[in-house]
């Protein structure tokens, strides 16, 4: 029987935080509790911001922690051939186009929009608006013009041809600390057209984590509530990309006195901070209920 497969996949695009530990350590434990095996995958797509020495703190604090993983780590750094390939796959099926659109040109679209029907435009899950769709009707041969003389462009998906081809329902599989699933509803079309590969880089978050859990056998992904509704966006690409749908879990925040998510960005406590005050790993497990 096929061991199940957890993984820990941080961005090193700053120090780990307790919200880290406490995913980390219930990944280790879920692995343990299911006899699976446990991974460590360094999300690191954004060059710009990803750093050598965060990716090694990362392996610092997570052995202080006292865990351990299989080597060697997956880094998407290294693979970007992989989201390539699932790009081209998803370009060939007719789901993608190309969008020149600055973040300027979306907002005074969607004000413009607001303005003439007298209502707010719609949001997807995060609060961001939707894409107006500036871009979709561009026709193919303008677009590859502006490719070719070098004009940035992202990669959208666009959800009503994806629906045509995946119609759905969609939906996945969600499972406790017991071992008890059951089936959720997925609703990718609130995502409207998201971005699959980012200008800046030659993948996104959403393309790159479906094809590592699938090229990785994940079957068990553990992560925050903060994601549970992209799962919608990532179970439609599995199913476009013909990738299969892991088992998810999302687990609960981490939150500070004033009751806000843990994060990076508000310079939230670092683990190494934690440790050079005297705190030990056992503290902080028992902080964290483990």
């Amino acid at each position: 029987m096929t061991k199940p497969v957890f993984r820990f996949a941080p961005s090193p695009n700053g120090r780990l935080h307790l919200g880290h530990a406490y995913s980390a350590l219930l990944n280790a434990d879920f692995a343990g509790r299911f006899g699976g095996r446990f991974l460590l995958r360094i999300e690191d797509i954004d060059i710009t911001r990803c750093r050598p020495d965060f990716e090694a703190a990362i392996h610092e604090d997570l052995a202080w922690l006292g865990l351990q993983w299989e080597i060697p780590v997956r880094r998407q750094s290294e693979h970007f051939a992989d989201y390539r390939a699932a790009f081209l796959k998803l370009k060939g099926r007719g789901v993608v186009y190309p969008c020149f659109c600055t973040r300027r040109d979306i907002v005074q679209a969607v004000a413009r929009r607001e303005q003439e029907s007298g209502r707010d435009w719609p949001r997807d899950p995060d609060g961001a608006p939707l894409y107006p769709g500036t871009c979709r009707e561009v026709p193919a041969a303008e677009a590859e013009r502006r490719i070719a003389a070098g004009e940035p462009q992202a990669w959208r998906l666009d959800s009503a041809a994806a629906q045509k081809l995946r119609p759905g329902p969609h939906a996945f599989r969600r499972f406790d600390r017991d071992g008890r699933e059951e089936t959720v509803a997925a609703d990718p079309w609130r995502w409207g057209d998201a971005v699959i590969v980012r200008k800046e880089t030659p993948s996104s978050y959403h393309l790159s984590v479906v094809v590592d859990d699938a090229l990785q056998g994940v079957t068990h992904v553990v992560r925050g509530q903060d994601l549970e509704a992209a799962t919608d966006l990532h179970v439609l690409l599995q199913a476009l990309l013909d990738l299969p749908t892991p088992l998810y879990h999302h687990h609960g925040l981490v939150l500070d006195p004033t009751g806000d998510k843990l994060a990076k960005s508000r310079q939230s406590p670092a683990l190494s901070e934690l440790r050079a005050d005297g705190v030990t790993p056992q503290a902080i497990r028992r902080r964290l209920g483990f």
